[in-house]
């Protein structure tokens, strides 16, 4: 049966739609947009422009295991098994590497920013409802918020002596919200008792396991009634959007 007319142009238009559709994706600067092997690409090249050794250790992460694994086979006469295995390894070595270099260059670029908190928020894993920048002052002291397996967590970047009372009034604020649920409170900073920006994810990570996905979501949503009434922060969330390349800087 022939197809009418108004199945043509539907056809016809859809088929247009995904042609657009394409080309904004290929054209388009939000990472959200981009493809795997493209946020790779792009996180490597960002990274590359502040890191002069990468080129060279990435490779040297990849030729180096496929080498031994090579010896390994000559030695037992199986060279060619060992060759292919050599591949995998060489080709998991440099992806490691890169991985390492591309998440210790964002730490370098961003540390020292008012928000940079977030940055290591990004790298937490599954199961950590991140809230950047709940609170902060003129004087651009920050108070970002996590909440996963190890808890509700606060932390906090700028002046000590600022910092202290504004932790202190959020951790008041939260634990009338949470309901029995600890509040931890983190300074991020390089001095005594602070945690480290680039340590930061590792530190929240070690946390003791203390709540329940189920628990998790209903102390959510109660902090959602906390932040509906606050004012808007008086500074943007974040220095950067890291989004498109989390799995490259999680080394996975």
């Amino acid at each position: 049966m022939a197809k009418s007319e108004r199945a043509k142009a539907l056809e016809a238009k859809q088929k247009a739609d995904k042609i657009a559709e394409k080309e904004r994706r290929k054209n388009s600067t939000n990472p959200a947009d981009w493809g795997r092997w493209r946020q790779l690409v792009e996180t490597y090249k960002v990274t590359a422009k502040h890191d002069k050794y990468l080129h060279a250790l990435t490779i040297a992460g990849g030729v180096v295991p496929f080498v031994i694994f090579v010896v390994v086979g000559i030695v037992l006469k199986s060279p060619w098994i060992w060759a292919v295995l050599g591949l995998s390894a060489g080709a998991l070595g440099a992806m490691l590497i890169f991985a390492w270099r591309a998440r210790t260059g964002v730490y370098k670029r961003f540390e020292g920013q008012a928000g940079s908190g977030e940055v290591a928020l990004q790298m937490l894993p599954k199961g950590w409802i991140n809230s950047p920048v709940i609170a902060a002052t003129r004087s651009l002291d920050v108070i970002h918020r996590t909440l996963g397996p190890g808890g509700l967590i606060l932390i906090g970047e700028g002046e000590s002596a600022r910092l202290r009372p504004l932790l202190e009034s959020e951790k008041r604020k939260h634990e009338q919200v949470a309901y029995g649920v600890d509040v931890t409170v983190i300074q991020m900073g390089d001095h005594e008792g602070q945690v480290p920006l680039a340590k930061l994810a590792g530190h929240i990570k070690k946390l003791p396991k203390s709540l329940t996905p189920a628990k998790i979501n209903e102390v959510n949503q109660r902090l959602r009634a906390l932040d509906a009434m606050r004012p808007k922060a008086p500074i943007p969330k974040g220095p950067i959007n890291t989004k498109g390349a989390r799995s490259a800087m999680r080394g996975r």
